[in-house]
Order: structure tokens, then C-alpha cells, then sequence
């Protein structure tokens, strides 16, 4: 099938985009924030749930599903989106991050890399060709090329990294055989600008149907990850999307956008959830605090989400000193409908050609 991108609308004061990517599974309007659900599940959140907040896209983790339950298996019950009841587009990493952050004893060479299960200590071996034939299995809308994630400052090992991503991203374009998934290149080069150029003007020579930029937000400073954005989409093709790799903090979010990215994922709202943490627009409040032991305003006053409809930070504050699940799901639920609404929000403002004038505000609230 062919994979198309339209811009509908380009904010002129700094060139954010509202467009539509098409899929198998549907078009996915952008800005688009997607949950993670790196084990075929968002954490304590059901697809239905995840469909009442607005979510289009949601990434799963080839990694961790090829350890378990195994992409044959997944394959063999239908299919990712059958096996976890999610019918709208989806996304798959192809495993490179987490083979180089979570694999032990690894080993890395031209052809690819040798690595321990980081739960049992099992032996397994990534290449570009099996990174696609797993991803293949999960049958995903968008597929991730296989690539190298270094430590962003080191230049030397940047260099060799640079060289083996560009050679497994020409390797993973060859070896795939779906032509109803897009596989995605991914720039990589740390913080220096002169490899992430060298990288965006190679992987746009190879013409994928979109383009993740990888290697930020993974130590780096905000102005570092900037700069890298400044200098790469420009040189991405305009009618391709662009997808910047786990991040999910709201203010990046807004200037991602400011610098032309498309599309976001990260496990940021869940993460937060968990830890009894809930996202508002000033940035974030810990809800087992003391002041609001008492508060019967829910989260947020203006959020549409269940738990901002239905119950009151004293009672998320006592479900989360409980330890009760619910209070997990509840604030997960609410801090995927904060990102998920901030994606949408800002498209509206492009296609309002209000934009500029909304980051600036939203960006000048979360710094004070």
C-alpha cells in the first residue's frame, strides 16, 4: 500500500505542521502523542479506555514481545493488533534502544548485536534483518528501522554508530517484505550537529515513508536536544512525517512541535501514574501530598478524563497512600488525556494559525 502524508496546515511563525498520515488501520491525524504499551498493554489502561481518551496511536516494544510471548506466537493468534484488541494504528520500535539499555554483556559488530535477556540472562542476537522479520510478525503499522543508540556525547563511538545505523537502515529497507507496514529510517548522531545532518541527508536519500529522529532525551540538556532538532528537520523531506522518539514531558511536546516534529511516544503518563504523580499545565503536582488530604476539586477542573469527572484529589490522594490500583489507573488515565489533549490542542492552533501565540503562552505558564 502506499503510505502518504499530507500537510494541511504549516504555522508560518515557526513552522509547525497539522497533517494526516495514512495507515492501514486508519488515518492518524498529527501532532499525535502515542502511549506506550511496550508489552502489548498500557500499563493499568484498556484499549477502550484508551480510545475514550482520545489516543490514535499507541507503540508497542519489539524487544520485549519477542522475549515474550514471542512474535510467532503473536503472529499466529492474528496479529498484534488482534492478540491485544487494539484496532487502531500501531507502532513498533524495532528493539534498538533497549537492546543497547537493557541488554547485558552485549556485543556489538558490523552485522549486528549479541545480547543477554535482561530478566533470565538468555543469549539472543539482533540483526537488522531479524529486527524487521520480528516487526513483521507483530504486524504494526510503523516499523522502526534497527539502529545504534549511543551515549550522546561521546563523538568517536558516535562516528562508528553513525556508520553501522546508516548500513542496518539500508539492510532493514531490503530485507523487508510488507508493503502494508512504513518503515521508518532513524537519524541518530548524539548532540553534534554535523552528524545529525550527515545522518538526515542520508536517510532522506533512501525515500522511507517517515523519519524518527532517535538519541535525544537520554541525558542530554533541553538546549542540546534543540539544536539537534534545528538542525535535522529542516533537511527531512516535507511530505514525510517526523517522529521524535520518547519524549513526553509537556514543554518538549510544545517544542518539538515549534521545530517541526509530528509525532511523540513515551511512557511518561503511566510512569508518573504509578508513582502517585498527576500531569497539570504548570507542570506536575505529587498528589500523596499532605495540602490535599481535604481538596475536593479533581485534578483538573477543565479535563474531560474519567478521573477528573468523577472524583476528587483527596480521594486520589487516599487511594494512592492505600496503594490501591485504582488510583494508578485513574491518574495513568489522566495523564494520557493531558498529552494526548496537548497534541490535539496544538493542532487546532495550527490550523487556526494561532499557534506561535499558544506556545508562547503555554511555555511561558510551565516556566513560572
Amino acid at each position: 500500500m502506499s503510505f502518504t502524508f499530507e500537510v494541511v496546515a504549516t504555522d508560518p511563525a515557526t513552522g509547525a505542521r497539522a497533517g494526516v498520515f495514512h495507515t492501514r488501520h486508519g488515518p492518524l491525524p498529527t501532532p499525535v502523542f502515542a502511549p506506550v504499551g511496550t508489552g502489548a498493554t498500557v500499563k493499568a489502561v484498556s484499549p477502550r479506555d484508551l480510545v475514550e481518551l482520545g489516543a490514535t496511536l499507541v507503540l508497542a516494544n519489539a524487544y520485549h514481545l519477542h522475549l515474550r510471548p514471542g512474535d510467532g506466537l503473536i503472529r499466529d493468534l492474528g496479529g498484534l493488533h488482534r492478540f491485544m484488541a487494539w484496532n487502531g494504528p500501531l507502532l513498533t520500535d524495532s528493539g534498538g534502544f533497549q537492546v543497547f539499555s537493557l541488554g547485558k554483556t552485549r556485543e556489538v559488530d558490523a552485522d549486528g548485536v549479541t545480547f543477554r535477556d535482561h530478566i533470565d540472562g538468555s543469549e539472543h542476537r539482533f540483526t537488522p534483518e531479524r529486527a524487521i522479520a520480528i516487526q513483521e510478525n507483530l504486524g504494526a503499522d510503523i516499523i522502526m528501522c534497527f539502529d545504534e543508540c549511543p551515549e550522546p556525547h561521546d563523538y568517536a563511538y558516535n562516528v562508528e554508530a553513525l556508520a553501522r545505523t546508516h548500513a542496518w537502515a539500508e539492510r532493514c529497507k531490503a530485507a523487508q517484505t510488507r508493503s502494508d507496514q512504513a518503515l521508518f529510517g532513524i537519524v541518530q548522531g548524539g548532540v553534534f550537529g554535523d552528524l545529525r545532518e550527515q545522518s538526515a541527508r542520508f536517510l532522506a536519500g533512501l525515500n522511507f515513508p517517515g523519519y524518527a529522529i532517535g538519541g535525544l532525551s537520554v541525558g542530554e540538556n533541553k538546549a542540546e536536544t534543540h539544536a539537534a532538532l534545528e538542525v535535522v528537520t529542516p533537511l527531512l523531506p516535507e511530505d514525510k512525517p517526523r517522529y521524535l522518539m520518547g519524549v513526553g514531558v509537556p514543554e518538549d511536546l510544545v517544542n518539538g512541535v515549534i521545530r517541526g516534529v509530528d509525532m511523540f511516544d513515551c511512557v511518561l503518563p503511566t510512569r508518573l501514574g504509578r508513582n502517585s504523580a498527576a500531569l497539570v499545565r504548570s507542570g506536575r503536582i505529587n498528589l500523596r501530598n499532605a495540602k490535599f488530604a481535604a481538596d475536593p476539586a479533581p485534578i483538573l477542573e477543565d479535563c474531560a478524563c474519567y478521573a477528573c469527572r468523577h472524583f476528587s484529589r483527596a480521594y486520589l490522594r487516599h487511594l494512592t497512600r492505600s496503594n490501591e490500583i485504582l488510583g494508578h489507573q485513574l491518574l495513568s488515565l489522566h495523564n494520557i488525556r493531558f498529552l494526548v489533549s496537548l497534541a490535539h490542542r496544538m493542532r487546532e492552533a495550527i490550523l487556526a494559525g494561532t499557534f506561535a501565540a499558544f506556545a508562547a503562552e503555554y511555555l511561558d505558564r510551565s516556566l513560572s
